[in-house]
């Protein structure tokens, strides 16, 4: 049996957003997980600031303009009025806007892809594996 295959389980995407405090130092701290699942027209974002390794990495970041950029990814998954310009736009086309490639304090690394039965539950753990 195939990964298509299996009736429980559908694929996903997912990426970390990551917080770049220093450009020119190349330090990065990860604070959130976007997760996408086309089959069930999930797409979510968990996030989770650390700011005492935030201000370890850059004493003077601006902690709450990093907390308004992530509340901000939470907001286009949500869709809706909440998700500005990308309110019309569906589950794909805005995990696709929050994991293009941009130069900004936080930053969306590599699309990874894997099988789940609970995209909600997913964000959760992959929250819990990789960010907190």
């Amino acid at each position: 049996m195939n990964a298509q295959e299996t009736p429980d389980r559908d694929v996903f995407e997912y990426a970390l957003l990551r917080v770049v405090p220093r450009v020119e130092r190349g330090e990065t701290m990860n604070a959130g997980v976007v997760v996408y699942c086309r089959a069930r027209s999930a797409v979510l974002a968990r996030t989770h600031l650390d700011e005492e390794r935030l201000r370890a990495l850059d004493p003077e970041a601006d902690v709450a303009g990093v907390r308004a950029a992530l509340r901000a990814a939470e907001r286009v998954c949500g869709g809706g009025e909440e998700a500005g310009q990308a309110a019309q736009d569906g589950p794909g086309r805005r995990f696709r806007w929050l994991v293009a490639p941009r130069s900004t304090v936080v930053q969306p690394g590599p699309v990874h892809t894997g099988l789940t039965a609970d995209p909600e539950g997913e964000a959760e753990r992959l929250l819990d594996l990789l960010v907190r």
